[in-house]
């Protein structure tokens, strides 16, 4: 019986894989244009890499469902742009990762008033109803400074991908590499003891709140950060590499 619903599963998916190839969206110049102009991630890439991105932002545009929220007028195609190409950023070194749990984006044009924790937000994931959940405002304002380690779009999609490494809903689950997340874990405990002790100054604050915020924490200062990061946090940086399977430094242009 097992056997069967998994091969109908796996029918399914197969069909719902080949009807998004055949219907997925298509990136424009004027699309790749705004890439280059306000996503650093992309224009630091090189050709060949460029080229992957935009077939991968492609598959994420035709998948993910973008709702207005809170007053917001309208979803632009910016708006999606952006939001997509930060998901790819954050899965890139991961060939058919796109988060498939979490099809449901949702965007405030501020802070609003969180249903979970009935606190002011400006970000959150909701896995029972798949949403990762943002404040324009707060996602713009992260990505325009490139270099404060500081960024809410790649905050709220590492918490994604973390819920989605266990979650089974689908066949994305344990790609994070067991005995790498092990690594992983001694070293950021080590790390957030620092920082609740107030003995370290890369890592802001929040990043000692719990494990789940460091992660978060930690992959925007990788993204943002990487050489800075490499150079005082080797060992860290080196496992979030081989976890995460790309090297923000290696992939920029030469």
């Amino acid at each position: 019986m097992w056997l069967t619903i998994r091969l109908v599963s796996d029918v399914f998916e197969g069909l719902d894989r080949a009807r998004t190839q055949i219907f997925r969206k298509r990136l424009e110049e004027q699309d790749l244009e705004t890439l280059r102009k306000f996503f650093p991630y992309f224009k630091s890439l090189r050709p060949q890499h460029q080229k992957e991105f935009k077939h991968r932002l492609e598959l994420v545009l035709t998948e993910k469902r973008f709702y207005a929220r809170g007053g917001l007028k309208e979803v632009t195609k910016e708006m999606k742009l952006l939001i997509g190409a930060t998901i790819v950023q954050v899965v890139f070194g991961f060939k058919e990762l796109r988060l498939r749990h979490f099809q449901n984006i949702l965007i405030y044009p501020d802070t609003y008033l969180s249903t979970i924790s009935n606190q002011q937000h400006a970000g959150e994931v909701n896995p029972k109803h798949g949403a990762i959940v943002l404040s324009w405002k707060s996602f713009a304002k992260g990505l325009a400074d490139e270099k404060d380690g500081v960024n809410l779009g790649i905050h709220e999609v590492a918490h994604a991908l973390k819920l989605e490494n266990w979650i089974r809903s689908n066949d994305e689950i344990n790609f994070l590499h067991p005995k790498l997340w092990s690594e992983y874990l001694e070293l950021s405990e080590m790390e957030m003891e620092q920082i609740q002790e107030g003995k370290d100054d890369f890592f802001r604050k929040r990043g000692g709140a719990d494990a789940h915020e460091f992660f978060a924490v930690a992959l925007e200062n990788f993204f943002e950060r990487p050489e800075e990061f490499q150079n005082r946090k080797p060992l860290l940086f080196t496992v979030l590499v081989k976890l995460l399977r790309q090297n923000p430094i290696v992939l920029k242009q030469s």
